[in-house]
């Protein structure tokens, strides 16, 4: 249903297998009564269910103050009514004013709980948001758009398309596909408000304003569907404890014909030489301890299934090694050393590896620098590319 012809859509429906009342659009009604069909949808639902009662606002752009006061109100009567029925508001922290203007009535009745749904499917986030990370992300991103530039006219990238870069970090991969590719529309989203606070200052320091940076989380954006010609999404999914939401969410923003392109790793496929056993070692041990955080850094042969699952066609995947030849040896080592701070510094610790085994960890990845920097070495970090069509 719609609220109020004359505004801004806005829909309610009413999943029973998960006992869910989901909104989306602009919520802002001139009145209750605009909002009449709602209301009593919400309250008869209400009367159905048992156990949890899921109230969905992960879509809702906007709310004003009308509409806030009706649902507060439905929702704390039904909890007093119904003092059996656990009820959640369900909201992403992208839009602040959802735990602003929910958050209290949880103090107004027990049975009503605010839940931020998407606080814990960021897991290895918080580990590359330090500021002294930002140098080496965009060392990787140079690293890798020596092969990427090549790569991706042959999943379907041309000049003059509309273009989203999801989980865009600090946005350099769409400051170089912006002056490559010239796009009739480009838009970077992140869920880091600290990357993307980096991104636009080096977009104004370069006076480029046609860069729409976005604050957004990547499974829920607030893009209307079909909108984007090509969706690229880079090194995200392999940390991304679900991401068959997130490549759900690339194909409902992606048009019709339109092509989503994935980055991801294969981190025991890193390799060295010379002191190649050491260096192996320590590449298996990552993989591990990224599954112990509920992340995949072995996703990256994967891709061509995960993009069949999720429906799309004509998929094309392939595979390049970023080396120490590529370029400066000193930049792929500053890189290992950056992984090395991360992985074995903050990870192991966190997940309480012993003394003992965080020595020997470490020690893989200072034979891998050993070997990038060595006059006759050789160290390489392997990624897949993969892409795939949404159907006509």
């Amino acid at each position: 249903m719609t609220a109020n012809s004359s505004s801004p859509v806005f829909t309610t429906q009413f999943d029973a297998s998960n006992q869910e009342f989901v909104a989306t659009g602009v919520f802002r009604p001139r009145s209750i009564a605009d909002i009449a069909d709602e209301l009593l949808l919400l309250r008869n639902k209400i009367e159905t269910v048992q156990g949890v009662f899921y109230v969905n606002l992960k879509r809702v752009t906007h709310m004003n103050s009308t509409a806030f006061r009706a649902l507060a109100r439905v929702l704390v009567d039904a909890s007093r009514s119904r003092p059996e029925l656990k009820i959640v508001v369900v909201a992403s922290s992208v839009v602040t004013w959802a735990t602003q203007m929910f958050r209290h009535l949880s103090e107004l009745s027990p049975n009503i709980s605010m839940e931020i749904y998407d606080s814990a499917f960021y897991p290895g986030q918080t580990f590359v948001e330090n500021q002294s990370f930002i140098p080496i992300l965009r060392t990787q991103t140079k690293m890798t758009w020596r092969h990427e530039r090549e790569i991706l006219p042959r999943h379907g990238l041309r000049n003059g398309m509309a273009i989203a870069d999801i989980c865009c970090g600090i946005g350099d991969f769409v400051m170089l596909v912006r002056k490559e590719f010239n796009p009739a529309r480009i838009v970077a989203l992140d869920h880091s408000a600290a990357s993307l606070d980096y991104a636009r200052s080096v977009a104004e320091e370069f006076c480029v304003r046609d860069i729409e940076y976005t604050y957004g989380d990547a499974s829920q954006t607030l893009f209307e569907g079909d909108q984007f010609d090509f969706v690229t999404c880079r090194h995200s999914l392999q940390i991304f404890d679900r991401p068959e939401l997130l490549l759900r969410e690339l194909y409902r923003i992606c048009k019709p014909g339109g092509r989503v392109y994935i980055t991801n790793e294969k981190n025991s496929h890193c390799l060295g030489e010379p002191r190649a056993d050491s260096i192996q070692w320590t590449y298996n041990e990552v993989a591990k301890l990224f599954r112990y955080f509920d992340m995949d850094v072995e996703m990256g042969p994967k891709g061509s299934r995960l993009l069949l699952d999720t429906g799309f066609e004509d998929v094309r995947i392939e595979s390049f090694m970023v080396t120490n030849l590529d370029g400066d040896p000193q930049e792929f080592a500053d890189v290992i050393q950056a992984w090395e701070d991360v992985y074995a510094g903050e990870m192991s610790v966190k997940r309480g590896d012993s003394p003992e085994f965080i020595e020997r960890f470490r020690q893989g990845f200072r034979d891998h620098i050993f070997a990038a920097l060595h006059p006759r070495g050789y160290a390489g970090w392997p990624i897949w590319a993969a892409s795939g069509q949404k159907p006509l």
